[in-house]
């Protein structure tokens, strides 16, 4: 089996940014870890603002996440219930 050269580098360009990845989430785990719950919520409320800011400086548009940022920005709200998440 023969691999072109283009095919190779884009492999390790994919590999590269997945460990990236994987480490720039597994510091922020790091980060959260100390947190309260109260904390945690700030956090989330700030983020949540931030989001909205940058839906205004898009003239209403919505912001698009890729699809790792939609599923980190789910695991985050997934602990905190369905009753604390009713209240951001």
């Amino acid at each position: 089996m023969v691999i072109s050269a283009g095919c190779c580098a884009r492999m390790t360009l994919l590999l590269l940014r997945l460990a990236y990845f994987g480490v720039t989430n597994a510091l922020a785990l790091l980060r959260l870890l100390p947190m309260s719950d109260r904390d945690k919520a700030a956090e989330i409320l700030a983020l949540r603002h931030h989001v909205t800011v940058l839906q205004r400086q898009l003239h209403g548009d919505r912001v698009r996440f890729a699809s790792a940022g939609r599923a980190w920005l789910a695991a985050l709200r997934h602990p905190l219930g369905a009753e604390r998440r009713l209240r951001l």
